[in-house]
């Protein structure tokens, strides 16, 4: 059996995110600040995948987000594969999901909100994961997780 080389570099420490939506990848790279890293980035866009299709990849050298950073991933990338690398292994490897709550993550899109009209960090609870819905919590408003604005 011929086995293909690898299209990206291994990585000796630092984190994965796989399987993105190419068409997600920028969005991505916005919301994690990439262009401000000072490690090593590489960034795969419309690699081929066997599940997907077509995919997009991002590798941080020496960089191990917070669970803050992984909500906010969640929201605009629900299902992405991220492994954790050590000395060229990986040790933990896990989907990033949503969670049931979202705390300052999201802005309310009722402009009556008291989020947006008194300074308090916002909390969505997450009504339907599959149809990404969720619902502020302090003025009730539902919103789709698609067209959301991030805090």
């Amino acid at each position: 059996m011929k086995r293909e080389t690898l299209q990206v570099a291994a990585l000796e420490n630092g984190t994965v995110i796989d399987h993105i939506p190419s068409s997600k990848l920028f969005d991505v790279v916005n919301l994690l600040h990439l262009e401000n890293v000072r490690s090593e980035v590489t960034v795969g866009f419309n690699l081929k995948s066997k599940t997907m299709g077509r995919k997009s990849i991002i590798k941080i050298a020496n960089k191990f987000f917070t669970d803050d950073e992984l909500n906010q991933l969640a929201v605009i990338t629900p299902n992405v594969t991220l492994c954790i690398i050590r000395d060229y292994e990986i040790v933990e490897k896990k989907t990033v999901v949503l969670s049931d709550e979202l705390h300052g993550i999201i802005k309310c899109g009722n402009p009556k909100c008291i989020t947006n009209n008194e300074p308090m960090r916002t909390l969505f609870h997450v009504i339907n994961k599959e149809a990404g819905i969720c619902c502020c919590h302090y003025c009730n408003q539902q919103q789709k997780l698609e067209g959301v604005k991030l805090v």
